[in-house]
């Protein structure tokens, strides 16, 4: 089994065929799918979703992209929900939260603001993180050295390899899909070849970073499996391997996990 640690089934792309896309991604071998929600919107959408059948995971929070149409009473929003979901075994963190210094004429001062406060929630209930990060990995690492949240994901991971260690160090995985799949992705490439097993997991960030034989189609979660066995090729593994070492990380790193059936 499969797990996919970052995709965003309820995004509108799928609302003409999640049914199908579902379906795919349980006959592909993905038995578990983690959905992060990035604003107070899609709260009650994806509880709703992970709600509505074994297999799916979720997490609250705010992405650095949409903290500029944020409140501090969204943060409010948050803690709410966050706590009526503690007692949910879906629920397994905060997510999507972060910093993003690639998109141009972001305010960095606003993201720093409600990443600190997402961060210093997740570690006054004891909850692993859903990292987004894009050229801010030293800013995230000072962050989370500054308020120690027990661990999580650090989704689409493109840092170094001395930056690798520090995430590592601090309780995360590094989160591999598509953009592995490019010849190309050099650095993706070395870091998925060259890190300890125990520090990696799978994911597709479905609908987004689709791998190269999609041509920039959508992305979706039965694509974890082709992307596993890349992984797999590049680390010279069995598919059946990565999926056994991967699976045990994302449930070592999101331990609500275990709290959640499988696809049927």
């Amino acid at each position: 089994m499969l797990i996919d640690t970052h995709c965003h089934l309820d995004a509108a792309e799928f609302d003409a065929d999640r049914e199908q896309v579902i379906a795919a991604a349980r006959a592909a071998g993905v038995g578990l799918m983690v959905v992060p929600a990035v604003d107070v919107a899609s709260f009650g959408r994806i509880k709703a979703l992970a709600a509505s059948r074994p297999g799916i995971a979720y997490a609250l929070g705010i992405h650095p992209l949409y903290v500029d149409r944020a409140t501090d009473a969204d943060l409010v929003r948050l803690r709410e929900a966050v706590e009526q979901s503690l007692a949910d075994p879906r629920f397994v963190g905060v997510g999507e939260i972060g910093l993003d210094h690639f998109v141009v004429g972001l305010d960095r001062d606003r993201q720093q603001h409600f990443f600190r406060a997402q961060l210093a929630l997740a570690a006054e209930f004891s909850l692993p993180v859903i990292l987004h990060i894009r050229r801010a990995q030293d800013p995230i690492l000072r962050e989370l050295r500054r308020y120690r949240p027990p661990g999580g994901t650090a989704h689409a991971f493109n840092g170094s390899l001395q930056q690798a260690g520090q995430f590592i160090a601090l309780g995360l995985a590094l989160g591999f899909g598509g953009a592995m799949s490019f010849e190309g992705s050099r650095r993706i490439r070395r870091l998925a070849t060259d890190l300890p097993a125990e520090a990696i997991v799978v994911e597709t960030d479905a609908p987004d970073i689709p791998p190269a034989w999609l041509a920039g189609g959508r992305n979706q979660p039965a694509e974890l499996a082709a992307i596993a066995t890349v992984l797999a090729r590049l680390r010279g593994e069995s598919p059946a391997s990565v999926a056994r070492w991967s699976r045990a990380n994302a449930f070592r790193v999101l331990p609500r996990l275990a709290g959640v059936g499988c696809l049927d």
